[in-house]
């Protein structure tokens, strides 16, 4: 299946046990979140606040998710950030529309998307079609992803650039995470088949990024999309800008919005914690995706206008 666009503009990723959590796991600890802080405002909440603590002693890796919901905590780490990044403000980063990396008037090859599976914790199709216009804009692109799935965003990708490197949890780290096995069986689906594609297995924490620069490298456009809790982020984009990042490297992280418009605000936390000191380029959102982004050269930024215009989007199907 592909999807083409015209008009006037995780997962188990990246290693670690909570990239298994699923949608409904994230809404419930918002839940248990809401009823622990408000358990003692109204007497009969006090029963549900007590069944969310028997949830959580239950299963005690939804705590995690429950501190998560610590929305304004996250929003105040992020903007602690605010002098050092232009822009940074309560909408989040900076915004560059869309447009500017897809133009209207691009071809049809640019303003298509395939594979695009409409999956559970894949990409937006403007997600990947940002990646696309990226790698054109380094010849002999070479790209690294943490976080493959079912290889959409490598696959897509390995249609603009020369080699795509893509790094996920290996099977047996996965069924040791009591994974399904046909869950397992989908990673990759889409870009095993793609001879330029390397498929590397192992936890992003440990994994040899060094000896990967040495041996495939330098990377020209790298894609963080793995386990998106603060830590995970933050140590991520560390090891990525330590190892992998040179003078003209551009980095997307997925997931920084939880819709377009709408900040992630533990994620950018975590890639603000975890970007080094003096960095020259310049850190945005893209409009109408995901995605932050930092690129070594200036983009046309604004401040974020969640009550704009819409841009407006035409969206062929095929299957």
């Amino acid at each position: 299946m592909y999807g083409r666009l015209g008009g006037a503009q995780g997962a188990c990723q990246g290693g670690a046990a909570s990239q298994a959590a699923s949608k409904l796991t994230r809404e419930l600890a918002g839940y248990l979140a809401a009823s622990l802080a408000n358990a003692f405002l109204v007497p009969s909440r006090l029963t549900i606040a007590l069944r969310a603590l028997a949830a959580l002693a239950r299963t005690p890796a939804l705590l995690t998710e429950v501190l998560a919901a610590d929305v304004p905590a996250w929003r105040a780490r992020a903007l602690a950030h605010a002098g050092r990044w232009p822009g940074l403000a309560g909408g989040g980063l900076p915004l560059v529309p869309f447009a500017h990396f897809v133009p209207p008037t691009a071809p049809l090859t640019a303003r298509t998307v395939a594979p695009f599976a409409f999956g559970d914790g894949g990409s937006l199709p403007t997600d990947l079609l940002l990646l696309r216009a990226l790698a054109r804009q380094h010849p002999a692109c070479r790209y690294f992803e943490i976080g493959t799935w079912r290889g959409e965003s490598a696959a897509n990708v390995a249609a603009e650039a020369t080699s795509v490197h893509t790094l996920n949890l290996s099977p047996a780290e996965m069924r040791a995470l009591k994974l399904p096995e046909r869950y397992i069986e989908l990673h990759g689906h889409f870009s095993q088949p793609l001879p330029h594609v390397v498929h590397l297995h192992g936890n992003s924490a440990t994994f040899d990024l060094a000896g990967l620069q040495r041996e495939a490298g330098p990377f020209d456009l790298v894609f963080i999309d793995g386990d998106h809790r603060y830590e995970a982020v933050r140590r991520d984009t560390a090891r990525v800008f330590e190892y992998l990042v040179s003078t003209s490297t551009t980095v997307v992280w997925h997931d920084a919005s939880r819709q377009p418009g709408q900040p992630r605000w533990e994620v950018l936390a975590g890639l603000l914690d975890g970007l080094p000191p003096g960095l020259p380029g310049q850190l945005v959102q893209v409009g109408n995706t995901l995605c932050a982004l930092y690129s070594p050269q200036p983009l046309p930024a604004q401040a974020p206008d969640p009550l704009a215009d819409p841009g407006q989007f035409t969206v062929e199907i095929r299957m």
